[in-house]
């Protein structure tokens, strides 16, 4: 799975990266987790929380994003952004 992330602030992207983590021998959610996971150090950002409106949005469209309100810790952008390359 490739996993890219955009962070958003006042609609502007103010970061981005791509995870690739294909080839790995995983359940479909556990590489989801463990790319999502990776993709979150590597734009220095704390894991945000799933809800169940990311699950339904991942499902329909491949991609979800998260508030700010999803973090437990403070953050400084508005949006996180998330879409898979399948």
């Amino acid at each position: 799975m490739i996993l890219t992330g955009k962070l958003y602030r006042e609609n502007k992207i103010i970061k981005e990266s791509k995870i690739d983590r294909r080839g790995q021998e995983k359940s479909f959610r556990d590489e989801l987790e463990d790319t999502l996971i990776n993709l979150c150090r590597e734009l220095d950002i704390p894991v945000p929380l799933w809800l169940d409106k990311n699950t339904s949005e991942f499902v329909r469209y491949r991609k979800t994003f998260f508030t700010k309100d999803q973090f437990v810790e403070k953050v400084k952008f508005d949006r996180f952004e998330i879409r898979a390359e399948i």
